[in-house]
Parts: structure tokens; sequence; C-alpha cells
């Protein structure tokens, strides 16, 4: 039984969410810019788009539409990591799936930590996306063993937090007092530091072997290097990113445009250039590049089925395109992937009946006033076209390797792109968690499950 005293995880998440929005709008002003935008964009859309503000609202996703922001870190050892999944675990948050980016040539591996349940997602969709160095990728002995030696002597987490952290282990919660004091604590896992932890030469042999190596080795802490709001219309953003002084990236990572967006599409502005003091200089001499702006589109969740459907076209249209999508050929990568795209139905209904996408069931005023009689339709498809029921796709609440990797190069720079031997690791990465991920695809199919049950039940049925 829970302490009544405790505050929920989940309201220690939300409570987190937006002291880190606050951090990070003082540390990046960009970042106020990037959200007053994405507020005006989205207020249009639910003006002028009543279906998508009706689905919106029928899903439940319009309450949460302003509070939603994921975030990214990247740590540079298991136990950092480790300690960041405890730390998330008093938030409510655990890691869901396992992305590899060395593919792409960058020398991480990652999960997202955020909340499974989709009442706990309604109070706080806060996410972040966490990444691990694999330092075994560092081809040069000398300059891994160099990285591992300054990642061993530094403490990213506060005393209090580490404190705040085991109490909340041993006794299953916080109060009122502890639950604030350790949003504080935690915050400073994330904030920038502009004191370097290398001299500018060790700086300039870690960013060598790659950017992201130095960003993740270089410094106190791993400051967050992004903060994303949701939006729903993410080309009207891209569209008006210059016209307020950002210039985005040249091509929106993810699916194309459609009526029906799926899973997720994302786009960021280029990295800031901000000064930093090495150890052997005075401060502002140094210059250091990571953080920048993000904005993401999500759309419906897809089922195996529809995910391999999604693979398979994207495939297709890079296989066409023959090179990483930049700013010289966006047009024809645009194009491509419209063209290899329209095999995917655009329309919820057929998303459905052909098992793409997984979705939310609702019983409706009809179902309810129908539930004594004795000629009524019981069969799911039945109740739909009686409208006893209705459904709305569930969100996309995770991430895309391809469109990750597709970020983090576009604000490392072209330059940046390596080439690794290495292959993917889950084991290892779970080994350095201290637990295994867990599997977005059957969250979403659990919470269909859970919805179907709900429906029943409503209704006086056995099943659906």
């Amino acid at each position: 039984m829970s302490n009544p005293h405790f505050v929920s995880p989940d309201l220690i998440r939300q409570g987190f969410s937006r002291a880190m929005s606050d951090m990070y709008r003082e540390e990046v002003p960009l970042y106020g810019a990037l959200m007053t935008l994405v507020a005006e964009v989205n207020a249009q859309v639910l003006e002028q788009q009543p279906a998508i503000a009706r689905h919106l609202h029928n899903s439940g996703e319009l309450q949460r539409l302003d509070l939603e922001r994921h975030g990214a870190i990247r740590v540079g050892s298991a136990a950092e990591l480790a300690t960041l999944a405890r730390l998330f675990a008093v938030m409510g948050m655990q890691p869901v799936g396992y992305y590899d980016l060395t593919p792409a040539g960058v020398p991480v591996h990652s999960t997202a930590f955020r909340a499974v349940h989709e009442q706990a997602l309604q109070v706080s969709p806060f996410r972040v996306f966490t990444s691990l160095l694999r330092l075994e990728l560092i081809d040069n002995p000398e300059l891994r063993g160099f990285a591992e030696q300054v990642l061993a002597r530094r403490q990213i987490f506060t005393p209090q937090a580490l404190e705040l952290i085991a109490q909340a282990e041993a006794d299953g919660g916080l109060n009122a007092e502890d639950a604030e004091n350790f949003i504080r604590q935690a915050l400073e896992t994330f904030r920038w530091h502009h004191q370097a932890t290398v001299s500018a030469a060790q700086y300039a042999s870690l960013s060598a072997q790659h950017r992201l190596i130095a960003d993740v080795v270089a410094f106190k802490g791993p400051h967050i290097n992004h903060l994303t709001p949701r939006t729903l219309d993410i080309d009207e953003v891209q569209r008006r990113m210059p016209l307020q002084g950002i210039t985005p990236k040249a091509v929106i990572e993810g699916p194309p445009r459609r009526d029906c967006p799926i899973l997720l599409r994302q786009t960021s502005f280029k990295a800031l250039d901000e000064a930093v003091a090495f150890t052997d200089q005075e401060q502002g001499q140094g210059s250091h590049s990571a953080r920048f702006g993000e904005i993401e589109q999500r759309g419906a969740a897809l089922t195996p089925k529809g995910r391999a459907l999604y693979d398979r076209l994207l495939n297709a249209a890079r296989d066409a395109l023959g090179d990483f999508p930049n700013e010289a050929n966006a047009a024809r990568y645009n194009q491509l992937m419209q063209a290899h795209f329209a095999e995917f139905p655009d329309n919820h209904a057929a998303m459905r009946q052909q098992g793409l996408a997984y979705f939310r069931y609702f019983v409706s005023e009809a179902g309810l006033a129908a539930r004594g009689q004795a000629q009524r339709p019981t069969r799911l498809e039945d109740l739909l076209s009686a409208g006893h029921l209705v459904c709305e796709p569930l969100v996309y609440e995770d991430f895309l390797p391809v469109s990750a990797a597709g970020i983090f190069q576009s604000n490392l720079g072209d330059d940046s792109q390596s080439h690794y031997a290495g292959h993917s690791n889950r084991q290892a990465f779970e080994s350095a968690l201290g637990r295994r991920t867990l599997d977005e695809l059957q969250l979403y199919a659990s919470t269909e499950q859970r919805s179907l049950e709900d429906c029943a039940q409503r209704l006086g049925l056995p099943a659906l």
C-alpha cells in the first residue's frame, strides 16, 4: 500500500519536466522562441482543423499537448547509466526500447526513459532519450584509456540527489518537501557547465575521434542537449523558423507529411557554438557546440506489421536517394519519400483494418444506452459499425533509430560521420543499465487490450 503522504511519481515527473523547461529556457534563449512558435502553430491547427481538435480531445492528448517534452542526454559509463535509471525510477520512468546508432556513425546506444501506462502518460508524457557512449569503439588505445580515466573521476550526481534516490527506494516514495528537493538536486545533473574538465589539446584529440565523444567526456556532466516540444504541424513550424531567425535542418526526419500522421517526425536547428574554458585556458577562450533546438510531431503507433512496412518504404526511398539526406538533395528526398509512402494507407480505418496501427477503444453514449437491449451487436466490428464503440489511434511515445541518428548528425556536422566495425550490443547496454529494456510494441498492445477489456466490462460483454 502506498503512503498517502508520498507524492505520486507522475507528479514528481511533471514537476521535473517543468523545472527542466525553465532551466533550459534560461540557458538557451532560442528554446523560448521555439516554444512560442510551436504554441502559435498548435493554436492555429486547433482552430482551423476541428477534426484534429476532436481527435486530440477524444484520445486525451489535448490536455497533455502543452506538457509534452522530451529531453536527450549522453553519459559515458555504466555506473552513470545505472544511477540515471534509479533517478528516473523515482519519477515513474522506465527504460523503453533499445536503439543502436552505430550504423549511422554515431558511437552510442540508447534507450528512452518514460512512463509506460496510459494514465501515467496523461499526467506527464515527459521522456528522456538517454545514450551511453561506446568507449570500445575508440580505436586509439591511448585515447580510449584517457577517456575512461576522465569519466571515472567525475561524479554527475549531487550527494543529496544520491541520498534522496536511496531514500525513495528504501521507503517507497518521497513526501512533498523531499520531492521538491529531489527535483532541485536532480536538475543539477542536466545543467550546462562552461568549465571543461580537459585541456584544449585533449579536447581536440577527443573531437578528432568523434565530436560526440568530446561532448560526453570533456565536461562535468551530461548537460541536456535538447528539449523538444510537440507540434501539430511540423512542416509549418519548419517553414516559419527562418522567419524567426532560426535556421532549421534541411530535412524533416521520419515519414513524409500525411493526412493521418504515423510514428514520429522531427526537425531541429543547428547546435549553438558556446564559450567554454578548457583547463589550460581562461574562461571563454574555447568553444563547443552540442545543444540545439528540436521539434517533433507524433502520429499513430504502428504494429509489427506496420513497422515492417514503414521500414521497407523508408529503406527503399533512401536506397533510391543513394546518399545521406542533406541540404543539396532535400527536395529529391522528399519526392522519393512521398512516392514510396503512397503504398501506406493514409486513413485510420484502413490502418486499423489492415492491422498496421494500435488503437484505443471507447464506449459511446449509444453503446451505453443499448446495454440492456436483447438485440444488440456483440462483435467488435459490429459494435464499431453501430457506433456503440469508437476508436482512436494510440500516439507513438517512442523514437526511431534512423531519425535519431539523422538529428545527431545534422548537429555534429557532416565531417563527423564515421564508420564503426562494432555491432549492436543490447546485452552490454542492458548489463550497464542493470535491467532489461521494455519492448515498446508490447506496451502498445497492452494498452489496446486494456481498452478492449474496459469496453467489454462497460457493455456487459464477456470479451471483445
